[in-house]
């Protein structure tokens, strides 16, 4: 087909075509509003000449055939064609055209409509009534363009955003109707992607790395490890990252990617299913212009080349960002202010009293308009003399834009768009269990080995203080007095020793926001989050029970013999495995820095008071602390353990007057340190090695349990 131009007139919704000479190819621009459509010359240009005019009816001729023979489709539409056979007598001289248009949705492309959704949430006041935080809003969205949803802070946009990607909290009431593909069905894994405004990303990998491991978690196993690569490749070239692919993602410890950068690798993430409906919560938010252009001009190249429907909420964009959208929701306390084409915003404003300046940012000048939260400020800058409060301006939008033309469209385009056949959005295939077990694992692995604080200064911690333990308690030999030495030494490793391992919380916590920004899109499941960050401690966690439990353990001089050395050092990397394990289910629980430190203390704490040695068990008040607290305290049985390993079968002289002239091992764990000697030591390894398969089973059922309460993965009537 051959054109030269074809600029779509809002107010009539006619198409005006204008061919030329020597007209040159090009696709079709796809039709917006009406569902028919006419293309004419329009009036006040020069008729065309005779042959022109056999030429145009040529080119259009040859548009209808086609479009009904190949069923053209253009964003999302079917077209087809016909000669308009009623001209009045005025258009005796023009060419006429009629395009029918009817909703056809192709594949795996995405139309989001939305009518009269609320959402409201329960009122702190003590009448219990709700409080509505969006209320009556119709709007739509279409495959190949960005819709953006803007307002001041407090406007509804991220309720909004979460209402359509099926993500507000379960304390929420929803109402209304968003149909996706005119049909009511879940947003399935592999279709919708949705892209938060916090960049939680492993800091320590590089970009190709960080989405090479997210390709492998999510693509299906079916697809090779080049094509996997190759798609990870294209689509780092997509976000324009490709001449930092080598670079680290960078955090506290190590300068990495800028703010811009760091937010293309998190929509490269979420794209490599490639899926057709893409959220975007604030995805200018930390940036400067040059970096908030850059992203959105990449969203919307992405948005053309793969035919995504895209959804951002975003809050000031430069003028530059703002010409990039194709269509705008304005909202204010809830309402919708405007709804519709970009380039229609100024008219309706204009035509409401509110014209934006000549010279100026159209996006800025809108919010002006809206923003109440200021009134009281300006009020008093001009003493008082305030004309139209914004309050009656948001009133004043509000009620023109329910009595618009403009919502009328609006509501004709989402009728004819769920008048098509719907597609049924089917779940996209990805890795298994134990792929995605095994990738998580490695990707944890290489996280800890290059993150300092992970596991690398506690190692140094740890050697220090078994350099002082052996120092001090250097060669106790086997006296009377060594009893006591013996003793102090093993309660000082498994009390404190253990403790320290608070000191990885926040890397704990880090994991978490990573895990919570995953699972929320489906990456993977709790269960090869608990299996993957599990196993991938298990090297570092071996490393510092052995390197400073040789130099404690032989410095001191305790018992000898490989075998004790071994249990000795197994036990303690048992009881940080365990530490690690209630830590977890603090981070899970206060994922704050400061608090979870002070919890995790708190319970370890309680836990060393009543371990048998401080207070010794028979001397325990028995409410509580020796029912149910002393045996429930891991604690005990790791001290148990480490007794028992270190005085059964050693012999000691005997100070006490009337005794024997030597004391057993066995005589010392029975009348001083009060413990029992009916089990093995190997007993209490495993009660200890039980309890860690118990807090990983907790920390597991308490993930479980909170994404029931954050938040629900369909969409609701």
């Amino acid at each position: 087909m051959k054109f030269s131009d074809l600029i779509l007139l809002s107010p009539s919704n006619i198409l005006r075509w204008t061919p030329t000479a020597s007209p040159s190819s090009s696709p079709v621009p796809p039709p917006v509003f009406s569902p028919e459509i006419r293309i004419s010359q329009v009036e006040d240009e020069p008729f065309m000449s005779p042959a022109h005019d056999h030429e145009l009816k040529q080119q259009l001729d040859q548009y209808v055939d086609e479009a009904d023979k190949n069923d053209t489709v253009v964003n999302s539409l079917r077209v087809s064609g016909h000669r308009s056979s009623k001209k009045k007598k005025s258009e005796e001289n023009k060419s006429s055209f009629v395009i029918e248009i009817e909703p056809k949705f192709e594949g795996r492309t995405v139309v989001l409509t939305w009518e009269d959704l609320c959402v409201r949430v329960p009122s702190s006041g003590s009448k219990g009534d709700d409080k509505a935080i969006i209320e009556g809003l119709n709007g739509y969205a279409q495959p190949g363009e960005v819709l953006a949803i803007m307002g001041p802070s407090g406007s509804g946009k991220s309720t909004l955003l979460d209402a359509l990607a099926g993500r507000l909290a379960s304390n929420t009431r929803q109402s209304g109707l968003i149909q996706v593909n005119g049909r009511k069905q879940r947003l399935a894994f592999g279709t919708s992607a949705y892209v938060t405004q916090d960049d939680t990303l492993t800091t320590t990998l590089t970009v190709e790395e960080a989405v090479y491991y997210s390709a492998l978690l999510q693509l299906p196993d079916s697809m090779t490890t080049l094509e996997k690569k190759e798609r990870v490749e294209t689509t780092i070239k997509d976000m324009g990252l490709y001449e930092a692919r080598n670079t680290r993602i960078g955090g506290w410890s190590a300068k990495g990617l800028s703010g811009g950068q760091k937010r293309r690798v998190s929509i490269c993430i979420e794209i490599l299913t490639r899926p057709k409906l893409l959220f975007l919560d604030e995805p200018t938010s930390g940036l400067d212009s040059a970096a908030s252009y850059h992203v959105m001009n990449r969203i919307v190249k992405l948005s053309q080349q793969y035919r995504l429907t895209v959804i951002a909420s975003i809050h000031q964009p430069s003028s530059e960002v703002f010409s990039l959208f194709h269509s705008l929701c304005l909202l204010s306390s809830g309402k919708t202010i405007y709804f519709g084409p970009v380039s229609a915003a100024n008219e309706f404003f204009a035509l409401n009293g509110f014209p934006c300046p000549t010279i100026g940012n159209p996006s800025d000048h809108y919010l002006r308009t809206i923003n109440k939260d200021f009134d009281q400020d300006i009020e008093q800058e001009t003493g008082g003399e305030v004309i139209t409060t914004t309050e009656e301006t948001i009133y004043k939008l509000v009620e023109s834009y329910k009595s618009s033309q403009v919502l009328q469209q609006v509501k004709q385009r989402i009728s004819s768009l769920c008048k098509g056949e719907g597609s049924i959005l089917e779940k996209g295939s990805q890795a298994s269990f134990l792929t995605q077990s095994f990738v998580l694992t490695r990707r944890s692995f290489v996280n800890m080995y290059r993150d300092l604080g992970y596991y690398w200064l506690r190692l140094g911690a740890y050697i220090g203080l078994g350099v002082c333990i052996g120092s001090i308690f250097f060669s106790i030999g086997d006296s009377f007095g060594s009893i006591q030495a013996r003793g102090s030494v093993l309660l000082f490793v498994v009390s404190f020793l253990t403790f320290m391992a608070i000191g990885g919380f926040p890397s704990f916590v880090e994991d978490m926001k990573i895990f919570g920004r995953e699972r929320l899109n489906g990456h993977y499941g709790v269960a090869a989050f608990v299996v993957g960050n599990t196993l991938s401690s298990v090297p570092y966690l071996l490393m510092i029970s052995l390197i400073p439990g040789v130099f404690a353990y032989y410095l001191v001089g305790l018992h000898k013999g490989y075998e004790h050395f071994l249990f000795f050092a197994l036990l303690l990397f048992i009881c940080m495995m365990l530490v690690e394990s209630l830590m977890m289910i603090v981070a899970s629980i206060v994922p704050d820095f400061l608090m979870g430190i002070i919890v995790g203390a708190g319970i370890q704490g309680a836990m060393i008071l009543n371990a048998g040695f401080f207070r010794l068990p028979n001397d325990l008040p028995k409410p509580l602390w020796k029912y149910p607290m002393y045996y429930i305290s891991f604690h005990r049985y790791a001290n148990e353990g480490f007794y028992k390993n270190e005085f059964q079968g050693l012999q000691f002289p005997n100070n006490q007057i009337g005794g024997s002239s030597t004391i057993s091992g066995e005589e010392v764990l029975k009348n001083i340190w009060q413990m029992p000697t009916g089990y093995s030591k190997w007993v209490d390894l495993g009660i200890l090695f039980g309890m860690v398969v118990l807090y990983r089973l907790m920390f597991f059922s308490i993930i479980k349990l909170s994404e029931k309460n954050k938040s629900s993965s369909c969409l609701k009537k």
